[in-house]
């Protein structure tokens, strides 16, 4: 055994002096070339809202403009992306009986919309739900499609809800959205704090996604959340889509101290490119108004119909061509990078875009430009084991250490 590991460095070793060293490769094939050696995932995005759009065919190359779509099976393909979680995202609502049934028949809706798709192009692309079905769907030249609920308000406090979305394939559980739940406090609620962390419910949400193995996602979370989220799991978390509050001072970004703590709880914070949470927005812009309309109107969604909904939707990408904002760039997103590796080391990091959720940088504005990072990175004298890590490799450790902590759970 020891024997066929060290021969399986050596060739690793030596294939990363090939990528290294050749003299005759232009940067772009150099690139290419450590890209697609990497199993490559994208922790967070909301397509699944397009998938709903009958107009929409995601198997179908979509040139990318604004207000458009940015992932679709043949753009990820073209990216070197091998695998994606898509999120049924569902707002949050007054938490009432009925929104509560409306938000768990969106989440279903949108998790059936995803096996939909990969059922209609089983060549390109397959519904994955464990860290090696991954590896071997990649083998395929195949997309690996996973699933994340983007907040936890669809279970309400029905406990066996989480079973029942495990055994739908949801693999992460974004515990809440912009406004507090019956789970946890939000980042972003404008009321403030409602339990000062997790609820009593949220002890036992964590306690079953963890027996599970359902990772548990700290993105959207309050401080205090977070903090309890940490000191109770008993499996390593994730943050699905965050960045750092030192580089961009935003409620959603992890300070310095929560990215230690998440580095001692061996965690993953997947760097997000939402443009506000790369750099901090111009809020006299007329784009920046208009953004903060749309989403005081959106905070009511749980009471408007299908139609009502569909109109803010496309309010919003309308808007998104009307106003075209100055995104950020790659350089401005590996800036947080590097400051959690300067900070907590390579072993903490990841990627995940929430494009098709307002994702996007002015040079990597889709799925099809996602070697552009790489090339940052390599720019920046990350060396092909650490970029392999964080396209991929620490979130797979995570989710493998998930996996086994629920395996040994159940004996």
């Amino acid at each position: 055994m020891k024997l066929f590991s060290l021969k399986i460095d050596l060739v690793n070793l030596a294939l990363l002096a090939f990528l290294s060293f050749s003299s005759c490769q232009t940067m772009e094939q150099k690139v290419a070339k450590i890209h697609n050696h990497a199993f490559t995932i994208d922790t967070h995005v909301d397509t699944p809202y397009h998938l709903l759009d009958s107009t929409f065919d995601i198997g179908a190359y979509h040139d990318y403009k604004p207000g458009g779509s940015c992932v679709d099976f043949p753009r990820m393909k073209a990216g070197g992306l091998d695998g994606i979680f898509f999120a049924a995202f569902t707002s949050q609502r007054e938490r009432t009986r009925e929104n509560i049934l409306a938000a768990k028949n969106k989440a279903d809706e949108l998790i059936d919309s995803i096996y939909a798709a990969c059922k209609k192009y089983p060549e390109l692309a397959k519904v994955a739900t464990s860290v090696s079905d991954g590896y071997e769907i990649e083998k395929q030249g195949k997309r690996a499609i996973y699933i994340g609920m983007e907040n936890g308000f669809p279970i309400g406090t029905d406990l066996s809800e989480i079973e029942r979305y495990y055994k739908r394939g949801v693999r992460y559980i974004t515990l809440c959205h912009t406004l507090n739940n019956d789970i946890c406090d939000s980042s972003t609620d404008r009321f403030g704090p409602e339990f000062n962390g997790l609820s009593d419910f949220g002890t036992q949400v964590l306690k079953e996604m963890n027996r599970l193995g359902i990772l548990v996602d700290v993105s959207h979370i309050s401080d205090s959340s977070f903090y309890d989220v940490l000191k109770l799991s008993k499996t390593p978390v994730i943050a699905s889509h965050s960045c750092a509050r030192a580089i961009c001072n935003n409620p959603r970004n992890l300070n310095d101290d929560m990215l230690l703590a998440l580095a001692k709880n061996g965690g993953v914070i997947q760097m997000c490119i939402l443009d506000d949470y790369v750099k901090a927005p111009d809020k006299n812009s007329e784009r920046y108004k208009k953004e903060l309309e749309l989403r005081e109107r959106y905070r009511n969604a749980g009471k408007m119909s299908k139609e009502e909904e569909a109109e803010i939707w496309a309010e919003w990408r309308q808007m998104q061509a009307d106003y075209p904002k100055e995104k950020p760039t790659v350089a401005d997103a590996v800036n947080h990078i590097d400051h959690i590796v300067n900070l907590i080391g390579i072993d903490f990091v990841g990627i995940g875009t929430d494009f098709d959720g307002g994702g996007g940088l002015k040079d990597c504005a889709d799925a099809s430009q996602m070697m552009n990072i790489t090339k940052e990175l390599l720019k920046r004298d990350y060396t092909i084991e650490d970029i392999h890590k964080i396209w991929g490799g620490n979130f797979m450790r995570v989710f493998s250490e998930v996996e086994n902590y629920s395996t040994k759970a159940s004996i």
